[in-house]
């Protein structure tokens, strides 16, 4: 076994997860994933642990044979499937790892059935969140072949990024929550397709340093959900639903989303959208800073961290990152869209410029 991926599985207990004696663990993993896995379940061992693996939020395949019979059933009413539920509840660690044979598995499913599927696992995603969680990725195959690298440079790319001094980033990251935490008004303008504002006020922002997401990497908190303004185009794709989504455009008035066009799968998108109230307003602004992630890979793991980009996402807004008193985003879906920042673009922080073209003001200091 590549001894990488036994100190990826050292860091996701150590750094990510803090496993501990007797913890339970839900491993969710494709069975592509299968080397970290064993990694992970002898790390487990080590702790004194208890692993169970599954493949139901990463195995595409018989989600698709399921979803796809489900939708002949014109009376279908997805429901929480109780016993899933009751296998988080039980849980006090949950790993997933991304990994794929197929990363359009799942393209031929009906986008509505894929909504109203996520609306009955949304009881099973809360519980997820309320635990000690973590989500990374494998180098498979189908992935390397997505970012359009071979199976070797796409292993070298994900544990450059994944096995890193994470105290060290942890610490450049610093630089931006410090300038974010205190802030009011936000505002994010990159060519003539994006002038966007927003409030932070009362809103944590957060340094993800590889804890729940691995890689980490991006500093992100919550708008105030009805304060955002302007438009915004997001030019880099996104896969959601097995379908590649491209140039996704919104344009926001007092905080939701009033137009939306998308060059390709515009369908997808307008379903994420209807999926409720909550879906047309955003639940998450995050900003790129891990370096190590110097290439766009379709996978948006990866891609939101990377030093020269923004994100944001429709629907949910994370727990920790809504301020006490504030208003907090509720939805079943939260969907992650990237602006390139990297050309003739700027972040203004209460009118003080602090990242232009995708170089923050502190860079030059460290």
């Amino acid at each position: 076994m590549d001894p990488r991926i036994r100190e990826h599985a050292e860091i996701i207990a150590n750094h990510s997860v803090d496993l501990q004696e007797g913890d339970n663990v839900v491993i969710d993993a494709h069975p592509v994933a299968e080397d970290l896995v064993v990694a992970l379940h002898e790390v487990v061992g080590d702790r004194g642990a208890n692993p169970v693996t599954t493949s139901q939020r990463t195995g595409k395949r018989q989600q698709r044979a399921y979803l796809r019979a489900a939708a002949d059933d014109a009376d279908l009413e997805f429901e929480t499937p109780e016993h899933e539920l009751a296998l988080i509840e039980n849980t006090d660690v949950y790993i997933a790892i991304r990994a794929s044979d197929n990363v359009t598995q799942t393209a031929d499913v009906d986008p509505e059935t894929s909504a109203a599927y996520s609306q009955a696992q949304r009881p099973i995603l809360e519980k997820r969140l309320s635990k000690r969680w973590c989500l990374t990725q494998y180098p498979a195959p189908a992935n390397a072949q997505l970012a359009e690298m071979s199976t070797e440079a796409y292993e070298n790319f994900v544990w450059d990024a994944v096995n890193k001094d994470w105290e060290a980033q942890r610490e450049h990251q610093a630089n931006m929550v410090e300038i974010l935490d205190p802030a009011d008004e936000i505002r994010i303008k990159s060519g003539d397709t994006t002038d966007v504002t927003m409030s932070l006020s009362g809103n944590p922002t957060l340094n993800d340093h590889g804890e729940h997401n691995l890689p980490g990497g991006e500093v992100f908190t919550a708008p105030q959900p009805d304060s955002v303004e302007g438009e915004v185009l997001f030019d880099m794709p996104l896969y959601h639903q097995g379908r590649e989504i491209t140039n996704v455009y919104l344009e926001f008035e007092g905080g939701d989303v009033v137009d939306h066009s998308a060059a390709k799968n515009e369908a997808v998108l307008t379903e994420v959208l209807d999926t409720d109230d909550g879906a047309r307003r955003l639940g998450e602004l995050g900003i790129g800073m891990n370096r190590d992630i110097d290439q766009f890979t379709y996978n948006m793991l990866f891609d939101e961290k990377m030093g020269d980009t923004v994100h944001m996402a429709v629907g949910r807004a994370y727990d920790d990152t809504v301020g006490e008193g504030n208003e907090q985003n509720d939805s079943a879906v939260h969907v992650d869209m990237i602006v390139d920042m990297s050309e003739d673009s700027f972040i203004e922080v209460d009118g003080e410029r602090v990242q232009e073209d995708g170089t923050f003001v502190f860079e030059d200091e460290e």
